[in-house]
């Protein structure tokens, strides 16, 4: 029996919640191509994600410890699959639509430049008077506009619902972006990523900051949610064994997705929501923690930041990084012709500066300090 486009679009509208985007009603690409006969528009738009340049180069890009420091911890490509990975889990437990969650997660960071966040400030910085950066945007613009990759169009052509949830990604690091409907409230699905997206980067920075050293196991006994976690577990974490560690981590995040999935159930239910029109025009948010884990969870991000993201040696690297792209930035702004012909072409419709900015944004961590010795390192070749 095949499974054709329509069949998969009637189980979908059989199986989901009344409040789920289902792929049958989407509101469709900006430019008008033909579907897949063997997969639902979501699940089109998740393939596009995974083939573009930009998804690829996020192995290379990083989360909090830049890419040389060790093929064990996380790096923006892991973190990504990661993120999918707990949308999905969390799509499917409320009926939602797995696929488009994880198209959306898969997606949320492509415009991610090198060096995590502060190569985003960095960059920010660098662009002041010139339209400013911002990774959400970036992303926007990677998949509408600098990957090309099919005739008749530039970007991916993505379904209007895939382009809503990238530019409504919203978490403690990113903001929204205007547009698509900015006063009313975007899919479940997309609500789902954004926390989906802070869930992965508690527990697994929590897990590298462990893993590296930075952070000593006997620390994280400040933190009530780790400390009752340990309680219940019977571990003690001034003897937290490398074993102990993974158990710990794994229960963590099972911890917080639970409550998730129970809390942004009982909001449902308690507000009566009965479509994805009801969804969307809710005056706030419906996917969250409950009341007793949102607290914890602020305490969480706060010892993550004072104890591992302002650890000296983490700003020794955001201080070096800042310092490399400062400098080629200021280069390729001065001298555009040592510039990549593709870049120079682009500077005619995009302007000087924002041309480099998407040239700096695009380039993993390894190839910016790689840049950075060709131009500055005198033995550089």
């Amino acid at each position: 029996m095949l499974y054709g486009r329509e069949k998969l679009q009637q189980l979908e509208a059989a199986a989901l919640a009344p409040y789920a985007c289902t792929a049958a009603n989407s509101r469709g690409r900006e430019f008008a191509e033909g579907e897949s006969a063997f997969r639902t528009p979501f699940q089109k738009d998740r393939d596009r994600v995974i083939h573009t340049t930009a998804f690829r180069r996020l192995e290379y890009k990083t989360q909090v410890f830049v890419n040389y420091e060790g093929d064990y911890y996380r790096t923006r490509l892991t973190h990504t699959l990661e993120v999918a990975q707990v949308a999905r889990s969390i799509a499917r437990a409320l009926g939602l639509n797995e696929d488009l969650a994880e198209t959306i997660a898969l997606a949320h960071d492509l415009g991610h430049p090198p060096f995590g966040h502060a190569g985003e400030r960095v960059l920010n910085e660098l662009m002041a008077g010139h339209g400013g950066f911002d990774h959400n945007r970036q992303s926007l613009r990677i998949v509408t506009h600098l990957e090309e990759r099919y005739p008749g169009f530039r970007g991916l052509n993505l379904t209007w619902e895939t382009r809503e949830g990238i530019m409504k990604h919203e978490t403690l690091y990113d903001t929204p972006d205007d547009g698509l409907e900015v006063e009313r409230r975007p899919s479940l699905e997309a609500q789902i990523v954004n926390l989906a997206d802070e869930i992965a980067y508690n527990a697994h920075d929590l897990d590298d900051g462990l893993r590296s050293g930075l952070l000593r196991p006997g620390q994280l006994g400040e933190v009530r949610l780790l400390a009752e976690l340990a309680a219940e577990l019977d571990f003690a974490l001034d003897a937290l064994s490398e074993f102990q560690r993974r158990t710990f981590i794994r229960e963590l995040l099972g911890l917080i997705i639970t409550d998730c999935v129970k809390a942004t159930h009982e909001a449902l239910e308690k507000h009566g929501v009965a479509s994805l029109e009801a969804v969307r025009a809710h005056p706030s948010l419906l996917a969250c923690y409950s009341d007793h884990l949102k607290p914890r969870l602020v305490e969480l991000r706060r010892f993550l930041f004072a104890n591992l993201y302002r650890h000296y040696y983490v700003v020794r690297q955001v201080s070096k990084s800042k310092l490399v792209l400062e400098r080629l930035f200021e280069t390729y702004t001065r001298q555009p012709d040592m510039l990549p012909p593709g870049v120079q072409r682009a500077i005619e419709s995009q302007g000087l500066y924002r041309a480099v900015c998407d040239y700096l944004a695009g380039m993993t961590d390894r190839y910016a300090l790689d840049e950075y010795a060709k131009l500055f390192d005198p033995y550089g070749r």
